[in-house]
């Protein structure tokens, strides 16, 4: 493993934080199977490996297959697979994890406003951001998977 801090241990307060972000998060109405598509598309995009693991791990325990996991990155080009909420979904993340592109477009917000409500789309920018903010201290930190067995 990388010779990098561990934030809990270094800054836990600041850790604390984003636990009490996961803990509203884990409260709201976005079904836990949606926060895990979230957060493996997220992680996907920011290259953070360890995310990616223990997502996919999260999701396999929720009952979501591996099959349509491989196909997460690729979700436009396999739309038969995924339901036309969790397009939406997966689209949404990736136009708040790619922020520097042009954030979320009107187009999706109205799509998001009218599937979800007002409640439901904040609580589902929340849980991206979270997940975006945990890929940027795994990146940071060089945070590597751990495949037992």
């Amino acid at each position: 493993m990388p010779n990098r801090f561990s934030m809990k241990h270094t800054a836990p307060n600041a850790y604390k934080a984003m636990g009490a972000l996961d803990d509203y998060i884990e409260k709201s109405n976005v079904p836990a199977l949606h926060q895990e598509l979230i957060r493996i598309r997220a992680s996907q995009i920011n290259g953070c490996a360890y995310c990616v693991h223990m997502h996919t791990s999260d999701a396999r325990k929720l009952g979501e297959r591996d099959e349509r996991m491989l196909l997460i990155n690729v979700w436009r080009e396999a739309k038969n697979i995924f339901s036309e909420e969790e397009q939406l979904l997966l689209s949404v993340t990736e136009e708040i994890t790619l922020v520097h592109q042009h954030g979320l477009g009107d187009d999706n917000y109205n799509k998001a406003i009218t599937m979800w409500g007002k409640e439901k789309t904040a609580e589902i920018i929340m849980t991206i951001i979270g997940i975006n903010a945990w890929n940027r201290i795994g990146v940071s930190l060089k945070m590597e998977p751990v495949i037992e067995g």
